[in-house]
């Protein structure tokens, strides 16, 4: 029963995820959804400051996101719960501090861009997509049911140990380390129109992603692999793929990136 329960926990909370993860594509591209990045709250008082609220709610989220995403707090987490279900419970919080963003953001009034010849918006909707299609295609490279928990409830519910999984430098990730974040940041950033309020969230989640993934995720990563990962530095850049490092490819595996 308990393996059961584990197994339906992890599937519920990738439920989650993937419904929030398709929410928060309209939420940016402002489109099909009631709540997006331009449309405020149907109802409810005007705040004097939203863009204090917007960066609260933005500020909430990288905090559950990048501390929840430390070895040294998954150490204490699985000591409170199993640690069958310790990357469900992230990957599910996650989702609630999108799904709270989603609800309570405030748009802000002015323009500072809009686009409008039919080329140059198609250009961009189709640089949106492809950031999307960056991101979650970048998931299945790494292994995306282990990225969001699916592979550890389901070895709990078979008996199996959960083994770190080796990551090898292939597709997208010889390319970049991050691919991931390098979608996030083209999807965030290409739109025909640029509102105040997309540009505060495409400001802030940049600064977020750089320093997170520079400060945060990249020393997580050299205590976890060491040597090889410092190899893997110096030899495929960060975010930017070009220009490229000088360096000649090692003929060890380089690990992955995730959180």
């Amino acid at each position: 029963m308990r393996a059961l329960s584990v197994l339906c926990y992890g599937v519920l909370c990738y439920v989650v995820f993937f419904l929030t993860f398709l929410y928060a594509i309209a939420f940016v591209g402002d489109f099909l959804v009631p709540r997006t990045l331009d449309r405020p709250p149907p109802i409810g008082p005007e705040t004097p400051t939203p863009w204090i609220i917007d960066l609260a709610l933005l500020g909430l989220f990288a905090v559950q996101h990048s501390g929840m995403a430390r070895r040294s707090f998954k150490a204490w987490l699985t000591r409170v719960v199993s640690p069958a279900i310790e990357r469900s419970t992230y990957v599910l919080l996650s989702s609630l501090a999108l799904i709270l963003l989603f609800w309570q953001w405030r748009s802000l009034p002015g323009t500072i861009w809009q686009v409008d010849a039919g080329w140059g918006q198609s250009l961009l909707y189709a640089l949106f997509a492809f950031g999307w299609l960056l991101v979650l295609t970048g998931t299945f490279v790494i292994n995306h049911f282990d990225l969001f928990g699916l592979r550890q409830v389901w070895l709990y519910a078979r008996g199996r140990p959960c083994t770190p999984l080796p990551f090898k430098q292939h597709f997208f990730y010889r390319v970049v380390r991050h691919p991931l974040m390098l979608g996030f940041l083209i999807a965030f950033w290409a739109t025909p129109h640029m509102s105040a309020g997309h540009l505060l969230f495409a400001l802030a989640t940049t600064g977020y992603i750089l320093i997170a993934v520079k400060f945060l995720e990249e020393r997580d990563l050299i205590a976890a692999y060491g040597g090889d990962y410092r190899r893997y530095q110096h030899e495929v850049p960060m975010l930017c793929p070009w220009p490229r490092p000088h360096h000649g490819k090692s003929s060890r595996s380089a690990p992955g990136v995730a959180h």
